[in-house]
């Protein structure tokens, strides 16, 4: 809330890059306080899917772009296997696991320094199909100062759950059957005092088009009582984590993404929908990426085209602009300065003007993808399949800065806080950066 406060305050205090003076020194006091505490939660927080606001984007932190064993604080072995990404919230880490027939799924917490697992929750399950590329753990927990608050689906339940950093249980709910034939994969966000969850699925092939309940759900932080639900359609399953954009008036809206209704914004407050643009003609995965006004995401099929769309939210919502063959089907797009990074799942990194989608530069770097790349001050980190980290610069011209092998099947995205670049392969969690004795000045 904090955090949130002082953006919205920053942004209304500026006007034509001039800052407008208050009165008062309690005013003035009040507003330091803030920004201070908004900058050390950034730096030390990695609160949900890709990051504050799924931007995934952090500030200037000394990663660097090539490593060797030295460099890695530690690397831990975890139970079962997935693909949920680690959130962080000061000395704990959080993800997800599952077994590899799906019977058994695992919450897991931590030690942020040394590796160490603090505490590990399991809880039966029942197997399903999913697709090839998935796991029964694909979907990434969200973390507050209080709680952690993790998702599982399967056909016979969608379960919901929030556990205290120390891995006790504060609160359980069952929404109900998941009908996804790829799995469940939707990350739940936090807004206020809610959860922001995301159930859009039962599309015509998995044979539940009819009888499945698409929508998205506010749910009480604390009790995990339901506050709002807004339906959505049914066509196609989505897979897409929503993000929060501040409006003029300083109040928040909920931005998120389905095959039935394109992009769309809904109040925090109550649910109800600002606006809708039909976009959208098949599957969505990528999380939304604001810049400039504008809104972008991807769309795609894992047999037919990708597309990348620019849309000008608001109550007259309007398409900027498209992107074709080189936007990414699974990975999200990533905005730093004035470009979109668009890391295309079979291998080719392409560099856009924010302004009209116009290519700056399109290389090459081979690999498959499904992570979403990050960026760390000036340089951007993306993850293969086949388990190679790959650093390029975030400029102009392109520039390959390191390849990291890894050694392991990775589909999750990286994580970066405390100074700490964190990656999950199928079965592991490393943790590149200084460890609980090193210093920064050792890495390369």
């Amino acid at each position: 809330m904090i955090k949130q406060y002082a953006k919205a305050w920053t942004r209304n205090q500026v006007i034509h890059g001039g800052w407008v003076l208050i009165t008062g020194i309690v005013g003035r006091v009040a507003f330091i306080l803030m920004a201070m505490l908004a900058t050390d939660s950034a730096g030390q927080n990695w609160p949900r899917f890709r990051g504050p606001n799924g931007t995934g984007v952090a500030g200037e932190i000394n990663i660097p772009s090539t490593w060797g064993e030295a460099d890695v604080a530690w690397k831990t072995e975890l139970p079962g296997e997935g693909h949920s990404s680690p959130v962080i919230w000061g000395e704990r880490v959080f993800l997800l696991s599952a077994n590899p027939d799906g019977e058994t799924r695992h919450a897991i917490g931590l030690d942020a320094s040394g590796g160490d697992i603090v505490w590990t929750r399991s809880f039966p399950a029942a197997t399903h199909s999913i697709h090839a590329r998935s796991s029964y753990a694909s979907s990434t927990p969200a973390v507050d100062d209080q709680r952690v608050y993790a998702i599982w689906g399967s056909p016979e339940n969608l379960k919901v759950m929030a556990f205290d950093h120390e891995g006790e249980t504060v609160w359980q709910r069952d929404l109900g059957p998941f009908h996804g034939r790829h799995g469940y994969g939707n990350s739940p966000i936090l807004v206020d005092d809610l959860v922001i969850i995301t159930v859009i699925h039962g599309d015509e092939k998995s044979g539940h088009a009819d009888d499945s309940r698409s929508f998205v759900m506010a749910v009480n932080r604390e009790s995990g009582e339901t506050v709002w639900e807004t339906p959505r359609g049914n066509e196609t399953s989505s897979y897409s984590a929503p993000v929060i954009r501040q409006l003029e008036n300083g109040q928040q809206e909920i931005v998120g993404f389905s095959p039935n209704e394109g992009m769309f914004g809904l109040d925090p407050a109550t649910g109800d929908e600002n606006w809708s643009l039909e976009v959208f003609d098949k599957r969505t995965i990528g999380t939304p990426t604001l810049m400039h006004g504008l809104v972008f995401g991807t769309v795609g099929s894992g047999g037919g085209g990708h597309y990348l769309v620019a849309v000008r939210p608001g109550s007259e919502p309007e398409e900027v602009y498209r992107v074709e063959r080189i936007s990414p089907y699974v990975p999200s797009v990533l905005a730093v300065d004035d470009s979109l990074y668009l890391w295309h799942d079979e291998g080719k990194v392409s560099c856009v003007n924010v302004a009209d989608g116009e290519p700056i530069w399109t290389e090459r770097i081979g690999g498959n993808y499904s992570s979403s790349p990050i960026c760390a001050g000036s340089r951007i980190f993306g993850v293969s399949d086949e388990g190679e980290v790959v650093v390029l610069a975030a400029s102009p011209e392109f520039q390959l800065l390191g390849r990291n092998p890894l050694g392991e099947l990775t589909r999750a995205s990286p994580a970066i806080a405390g100074g700490r670049l964190y990656i999950r392969t199928v079965s592991h969690l490393i943790c590149v950066g200084p460890g609980p004795t090193r210093q920064v000045s050792q890495l390369k």
